[in-house]
Parts: structure tokens; sequence; C-alpha cells
């Protein structure tokens, strides 16, 4: 069976955003973006909350020099995507589906039957699989930065075992911390 996978970029005190609703601060360096991309390779279908799928569309129609995000922009459109929504009427890219509703026995089914691992981003979305008892990995990344309130990588209230696989450091203060679940 295939492994779901929930990767976050997150401050130091355990948020993707702040209490504003901004990100910028875990914009990745060409370094982690590239190590990134490469533990993205291995994945066949993204699960996205509304908002996360809104602001990764780009990578659809992103044209770029750079070589790091135009690899990622191709591992992006090579998947498939399922976007939890209640308000989206139509996917703006290739190889898309909307959900209404997220249902655990649902992604369980696509664990079963899918060949390539899935990832679950959007922090509450995540939070969902989690709670669940879905998600096989976390792929945590560090940020040195604390912004001191926000939107939580991590459900509140969770009790989660995990078993650490993998650390690595990067140049620009990143931490990559890879977990199992025990």
């Amino acid at each position: 069976m295939v492994k779901l996978v929930y990767s976050a970029i997150t401050s130091l005190d355990g948020y993707v955003e702040d209490e504003d609703g901004n990100f910028d601060w875990s914009a990745p360096d060409e370094e982690v973006h590239a190590y990134i991309n490469d533990l993205e390779r291995e994945i066949g279908t993204y699960l996205c909350g509304r908002r996360l799928y809104d602001v990764m569309v780009v990578w659809e129609t992103l044209q770029s020099d750079h070589p790091v995000m135009r690899d990622y922009a191709e591992i992006w459109r090579a998947a498939d995507k399922v976007v939890y929504s209640r308000t989206l009427d139509k996917p703006s890219s290739e190889r898309t589906r909307i959900e209404r509703e997220f249902d655990p026995a649902v992604v369980q089914q696509m664990k079963t039957s899918a060949e390539r691992d899935i990832s679950v981003g959007g922090s509450e979305l995540a939070a969902q699989a989690i709670k669940a008892g879905l998600v096989d990995e976390l792929n945590l990344f560090l940020s040195p930065v604390v912004v001191g309130g926000g939107k939580r990588a991590l459900p509140a209230g969770v009790r989660w075992q995990l078993e650490l696989l993998d650390e690595r450091r990067f140049g620009n203060g990143v931490v990559h911390l890879h977990y199992r679940a025990a």
C-alpha cells in the first residue's frame, strides 16, 4: 500500500501562516526547493484544501527559466489533484477533481488502490487526515522564524506517536524532520 504523506513548511513555533495569513517567510530557497522536489517526485496524487490549491495552481501554467522551479512545475502537472472545497465550481488545472467533503473511507480506498504515494496538503485538511489515522509520514520543514500565532501546522488535541526517520539541516537555517507514524 502507498503512503499518505503530509509535508509542511512551518515556523519554529509551528505555524504555516501568521495571524494575518502571511506565509512569505516560508518561501524555500533553491537548496530547500530542490530537496522538496526530490521528495515530491514520489507523489502521484495531491489532496489539497481550497486555499492551498489556490496558491499552488500557479504551477499549472508557470513558465520559468529557473531549473528548480521548472522541475517542480513538471512534478505538479504530472500528478492527479483532488481539491476539497464546498465553493469551487470547477478546477483551473488538468488532472483535477473536486470533492465537497473529506471522507476518510474514500481516502483509505485511494491508498489501497493507488500505485504512487499520496500527499495531503493544507493544515486543515491534513488535520482531518491525521485525526482519522490516515497519515503515514510527516515532513516538517522548520523555518528559523517565530511568528507568534496563526494557522497551526499540526492539529490541537491530537496525540500522535511518531518515529524519526531522518533529519537534514540546510544552509539557510531550515531543518527538515521526517517522521513515520509509529
